[in-house]
């Protein structure tokens, strides 16, 4: 058997902010000598970025650039809704490139990630060298429905009782619109407490394995996350129709790209990366047998990195 990869060393990073419109200043880092540049898309939305996200990639081969999305992280206004849209990111990763004198770069995101990583990479092709994505969400109707109301509650029993808690039964019905009803309230302790709930739903069911530590996290980020996810579901992800992502993706079959997906993720189901790749004739499909929804598992790392270093030359 194939000894797998891990993650290169730690790297520091040099850190930026840029004023993308008259409400947002994106913060933004650098780190890595080489000359492939390539941007990270973090997950949520509302997620932020991450050192361990530069981990992925060599670098003395790679020029490594993420950011933090309009609301989340260090970017300011901090869970902010206003002008926060699937396609005023995709918009500010242009700016971003321009102000960065880049070209052309590899993309790379899970999760919610992937979604902005296939909505850019569709609308500018031209810019895009390569994809590597992972745990694909398109954010589809029935992917959300799985997850926030009647799919993945019968894996996680226990963790969805959790979940219902904050939300009376005359409202369950439809629990993303009665989160975010919640989320974007007046009262800021039911902001507080169904933002953790939401938050610890989708830490507790990311990991193959439980990680309590994982949930223990929750506190750190759940006002952004929980958030930003709600606006961004209840409104369809700001997609033209359901389903584009899928319908479209022949917009990318000049450009390659790495899918690498858990068999056991509950959070964005094997379905959607499978449905991907049948119609994107240029990208190649790795279902990680002993994963989840994280990108820090062993097997998910070893095909990450593998694709990263796939990549290391491309286009130069």
């Amino acid at each position: 058997m194939t000894e797998r990869r891990e993650l290169y060393p730690e790297i520091e990073a040099t850190t930026g902010f840029l004023q993308v419109d008259d409400v947002h200043n994106i913060y933004y880092e650098e780190c890595g000598s080489g000359p492939q540049p390539v941007v990270i898309f973090h997950g949520g939305p509302g997620g932020g970025s991450s050192p361990i996200y530069r981990r992925f990639f060599d670098p003395s081969a790679y020029r490594i650039i993420q950011f933090d999305q309009r609301g989340a992280g260090k970017s300011t206004p901090y869970a902010s809704l206003e002008k926060n849209t699937t396609w005023d990111l995709v918009e500010d990763t242009e700016k971003l490139r321009k102000h960065l004198g880049i070209e052309k770069w590899v993309v790379f995101g899970g999760s919610w990630g992937s979604t902005l990583a296939l909505s850019y990479a569709q609308k500018h092709a031209d810019r895009v060298k390569a994809l590597i994505l992972r745990g694909i969400f398109t954010l589809r109707r029935s992917e959300l429905l799985f997850f926030y109301q009647d799919g993945a509650s019968h894996l996680f029993p226990d963790a969805w009782e959790k979940f219902l808690e904050p939300i009376p039964v005359v409202e369950r019905h439809d629990l993303m619109s009665a989160y975010h009803r919640r989320l974007t309230g007046p009262d800021a302790e039911e902001r507080r407490k169904c933002a953790m709930a939401w938050t610890i739903w989708e830490l507790s069911t990311s990991r193959l394995y439980v990680d309590p530590a994982y949930i223990d996290k929750a506190d750190d980020m759940a006002e952004a996350f929980a958030r930003i996810e709600s606006h961004y579901f209840v409104n369809g992800g700001f997609f033209e129709y359901d389903g584009q992502l899928i319908a479209e993706a022949n917009k990318l079959n000049d450009i390659p790209g790495v899918i690498v997906q858990g068999r056991y993720d509950v959070v964005c189901p094997a379905k959607s990366a499978w449905e991907l790749h049948k119609n994107w004739t240029n990208s190649e499909l790795h279902i990680i047998p002993d994963a989840g929804h994280s990108c820090i598992e062993p097997g998910v790392i070893d095909q990450l990195v593998r694709g990263a270093d796939k990549f290391k030359t491309i286009g130069l």
